[in-house]
């Protein structure tokens, strides 16, 4: 390891336990962020930050620690903070429907150790979707979107490469009708890369697909866990089917995509070496579920894995202040939901305006629940069911969750993946509040720092 990424380490591994310490809920209302000047404060309501100075600093930080709620009403009030609520324990309606993901190939030749979708076959038979029932998935989506709306469609496995012949076909048909509609329809597609062939990389570009790529770390991690059904790892193949899609993004975007599991912690490491083949951007994702229950991250992996994490996002702002990209996504996508003050009641659209699809034309609140009965949300031959979707959208609010209704974070977290905390609970909320704090941090020296990164748009790939 390099003498950067060394302090790095040490830096993160010092400030880890710090983190986690004060981002434990104390008042439901608001949460502080120490830093040099004094302190961030953030009101949940409405996601605000602002600038404290020492002085009010140690006053909300009394206020924070007191049993007398009062206590931080007032200086609320004083200082002018307070607002309406934004949201209340009012249920989402039904908002147009806005994204769909195919499960085009519920089959998969690789056998990764945690698959959620049971080696891509959901727990039933291998299947591939016929065209009649993703050209029904276009038109439904398509016909709920006006003029000039966005909508995406995702094609998910399994691998949905095994079936090819109709991935292609019905993107060609989304983007005729939605051209003919004025609909901007745009096109993702989650692979394992090992059926990837050269002339993939042509369709992607020409159609703009956001492509991602599962890598679980360098060739020995990523074998141990994403191995083929025979054994045999896949890491070499897929780095010479990705080649091409490298090379050729453009409209394209090619980002990867890590699970993270007590097996590849050494998050700073992939992530260097990732940036370094040239993807997009790179992802990590803690395993919180897998439907044999291997390889799942405990309390102490998700310790670790914060430390990690905070080292990736440490890496992150000393590129930025030296005025280099370095596309590491959960810290992209922290900060600009920082910046906009992004604020919900879910922790996702699953179940509202997102929805998955199976083989057999099923529709589901999200793609992880293809196959279970507690996610069914109709079909594309009946509809979507309307009584289903007010439960959930009604259960799973994030004021109905326990112990969300009482924790700083809940409007920026949502209450965490449906699927997971279903499956689970929530065994992550140590690291999720930890991760926010450190990026509330981070938010407060960039905006000081570095500006002009918040005003631009995400960069293209060089």
């Amino acid at each position: 390891m390099n003498p950067d990424a060394l302090a790095g380490a040490d830096l993160a591994r010092a400030l880890s336990s710090r983190i986690v310490a004060a981002s434990r809920p104390r008042q439901r209302h608001a949460h502080l962020v120490d830093d040099a000047q004094g302190a961030q404060l953030l009101m949940v309501n409405g996601t605000r930050l602002y600038h404290l100075p020492p002085e009010l600093t140690e006053q909300f930080r009394d206020a924070l620690g007191s049993a007398d709620p009062a206590l931080l009403q007032g200086l609320v009030d004083s200082c002018g903070l307070q607002a309406e609520a934004l949201i209340d324990d009012t249920p989402l309606a039904a908002p147009p429907l806005h994204a769909l993901s195919l499960a085009i190939a519920q089959k998969c030749n690789l056998g990764c150790t945690y698959c959620y979708a049971q080696q891509g076959e959901f727990g039933g038979k291998a299947k591939s979707m016929e065209e009649q029932q993703a050209v029904k998935a276009v038109d439904l989506l398509l016909s709920q979107a006006a003029p000039g709306a966005k909508v995406n469609l995702a094609f998910m496995g399994g691998e949905p490469l095994s079936n090819r012949a109709v991935l292609r076909s019905v993107t060609d048909y989304a983007s005729r009708q939605a051209a003919l509609r004025q609909v901007d329809c745009r096109f993702s597609i989650t692979t394992n890369g090992t059926l990837l062939r050269p002339d993939d990389a042509d369709f992607f570009e020409r159609h703009g697909f956001a492509v991602t790529v599962s890598l679980d770390g360098a060739a020995e991690q990523h074998n141990r866990l994403r191995p083929f059904k025979g054994g045999k790892g896949s890491f070499d193949s897929i780095l010479e089917r990705i080649a091409p899609l490298l090379a050729t993004q453009r409209r394209m975007q090619v980002s990867a995509r890590v699970t993270v599991t007590p097996f590849n912690l050494n998050l700073p490491a992939t992530l260097d070496l990732f940036i370094g083949m040239g993807f997009h951007s790179v992802g990590f994702s803690p395993l919180l579920r897998a439907a044999n229950g291997r390889a799942e991250m405990g309390a102490a992996d998700m310790a670790e894995m914060l430390e990690a994490m905070i080292a990736c996002g440490l890496a992150f702002e000393q590129n930025v202040l030296q005025g280099r990209r370095y596309p590491f996504m959960n810290m992209q996508n922290a900060l600009r939901e920082l910046q906009r003050g992004t604020h919900r009641p879910y922790p996702c659209g699953a179940g509202a305006g997102y929805f998955g699809v199976s083989a057999d034309g099923e529709l589901s609140a999200c793609h992880r629940f293809v196959g279970d009965e507690q996610g069914a949300m109709g079909s594309l031959d009946g509809g979507v069911d309307r009584a289903r979707q007010a439960i959930w959208l009604s259960e799973r609010h994030v004021h109905q969750q326990q112990p969300c209704s009482d924790c700083w974070a809940r409007y920026l977290c949502g209450g965490g993946c449906h699927h997971e905390v279903l499956a689970r609970g929530r065994s992550a909320c140590d690291y999720i509040r930890g991760w926010l704090h450190y990026t509330i941090g981070a938010h407060q020296r960039l905006s000081q720092l570095a500006p002009d990164w918040f005003a631009a748009p995400a960069a293209a790939p060089d």
